[in-house]
């Protein structure tokens, strides 16, 4: 089920349990986990994209091993709000991730990952290490959006 905004998304969740930030590239997928009282946003690991079920098998491990009960996937638009070319890609990317039977949150992810490059640059990473890092550390930036929000509603 894709919830509508993140009231809809915390009424769909179980009780217990973790959620996990996705930050769909067109060659990578960031994966991100949360504590279970959804206090803070950690990276996990990034999975290279091949056929969808192999992506959703590798998915489907890390959602048992995390005892994952929800997603927020980063929805990339423009930044006036209005969609962008990969839109509509990671919102068919949403809905084929129903079958996993896990309530799930598309979250704007505008700026993530140009906030996660600058933090990175700052922190003087080599150009190969962002890049391996990047996609995850995205992940966890939206997944930490989502949970402020789901956790503290009045910052929004």
């Amino acid at each position: 089920m894709i919830a509508a905004n993140a009231a809809e998304f915390a009424a769909a969740l179980p009780d217990g349990g973790r959620l996990a930030g996705l930050d769909a590239g067109t060659k990578t997928i960031g994966l991100a986990t949360c504590d279970t009282g959804w206090s803070f946003a950690s990276p996990h690991s990034t999975i290279a994209r091949s056929k969808f079920t192999v992506d959703l098998a590798l998915l489907r491990r890390f959602i048992a091993a995390e005892n994952i009960r929800g997603l927020v996937l980063g929805l990339p638009l423009n930044l006036d709000g209005t969609d962008s070319p990969r839109t509509q890609s990671v919102r068919q990317l949403a809905k084929n991730l129903g079958v996993l039977g896990l309530p799930l949150l598309l979250w704007d992810e505008r700026w993530s990952t140009q906030a996660v490059e600058r933090a990175m640059i700052a922190e003087d990473l080599s150009r190969k290490t962002r890049s391996e890092r990047v996609d995850r550390l995205a992940a966890a930036y939206i997944l930490q959006g989502a949970i402020d929000a789901l956790t503290r509603p009045a910052l929004l």
